[in-house]
């Protein structure tokens, strides 16, 4: 499977992605090929959504001490519901498919999720830190929510003006 990350302002991230109900050799191979984009892209979660599939699925690998990923420590969710959030934190997201923008996002410090593995099994997670506002992140672009809509409207405003420009100047450099 040959995946490629959707970018901003590409209208599929505004899909909601919808619950899966088969648990089977396909949801396995989406699986298996975001992992490997997911690291070569130097993303840490990535949503289903953003390589233009609207399902209820994101992985999620949050690096170590070190820096390392090690794919032991990769989380994989499927159709994940958040409960139990609590306290607000303040972290400087980017995102995959908003290339080299970063801005800071307030976000619930600590969250339990519930969610499916790749083989349906239901499984209970609590997060904090990194990890909990990875998952929030990645839970939003299943709504169809990118990190820049958390903003201000002046400083979307200026966003929308600096991406433009920027975008303009990939174009002309190619």
């Amino acid at each position: 499977m040959n995946l490629c990350i959707v970018e901003y302002p590409d209208k599929r991230l505004r899909n909601k992605s919808v619950k899966i109900e088969k648990f089977d050799a396909n949801l396995h191979e989406l699986l298996d090929a975001m992992y490997p984009l997911m690291i070569q892209t130097n993303g840490i979660g990535l949503a289903a959504i953003q390589v233009g599939v609207a399902k209820e699925v994101l992985i999620l690998n949050i690096p170590d001490e070190d820096g390392e990923q090690s794919k032991e420590n990769l989380i994989e969710m499927v159709n994940p519901v958040l409960t139990n959030q609590r306290g607000e934190t303040t972290y400087q997201e980017g995102c995959l498919s908003v290339p080299s923008f970063y801005e800071d996002i307030d976000r619930f410090e600590f969250l339990t999720v519930n969610y499916q593995d790749r083989d349906g099994n239901t499984q209970t997670l609590e997060a904090d830190g990194l990890l909990s506002i990875a998952i929030q992140h990645e839970y939003d672009h299943l709504q169809g929510v990118l990190f820049i809509d958390k903003l201000t409207s002046s400083r979307r405003r200026k966003f929308e003006k600096e991406y433009k420009k920027m975008l303009k100047e990939k174009k002309t450099s190619k």
